[in-house]
Order: structure tokens, then C-alpha cells, then sequence
């Protein structure tokens, strides 16, 4: 996987994918809670700037996302399932 120029992660496309997985889907606002009952503020307008590579994820916030989501981290950064 390839950082392009002005990206600020590589995950925001994962992170979305693994909210598609969910059946219901997960909403922005729905994952938001998830990460708050783990300790992780992040708003719905912060998840959308990840998804879209408008913002930058700590690794702290990596780890409670993977969580949140059930995914691994090596997944998120581009692993194979």
C-alpha cells in the first residue's frame, strides 16, 4: 500500500469497510459510542475526517478502533484479513 501525497493515514478506508461488515451497519455515530465506552473520544465529524484522510490517528486511537471494530490492527494497516 502506497501513501499518496496530502494523506494523513492509511486506515480510514479500513475503518469504513469494517463498519460496512457489521449487519445492521455501523454508523459514524454508532462506532463513536463504541470507542466512548473504551475511553476514546472521537466524535462522528472525527471519523468521517479519518475515513476520508483528513486526520491523523494516534496509536492509542488505532488500538481502541481495531477494538471497537473487532478487527486486527494489521488489518487496518493494510493486512490481509
Amino acid at each position: 500500500m502506497i501513501r499518496r501525497l496530502g494523506e494523513k493515514n492509511i486506515i480510514g478506508e479500513r475503518v469504513a469497510e469494517a463498519r460496512g461488515f457489521r449487519r445492521p451497519q455501523l454508523t459514524q455515530d454508532a462506532l463513536s459510542g463504541k470507542l466512548a465506552r473504551l475511553g476514546l473520544q472521537l466524535d462522528r465529524a472525527a471519523i468521517a475526517k479519518i475515513e476520508n484522510n483528513h486526520r491523523r490517528v494516534l496509536d492509542y486511537e488505532l488500538k481502541a478502533i481495531a477494538e471497537a471494530l473487532r478487527v486486527q490492527v494489521d488489518w487496518l494497516l493494510g493486512g490481509k484479513r
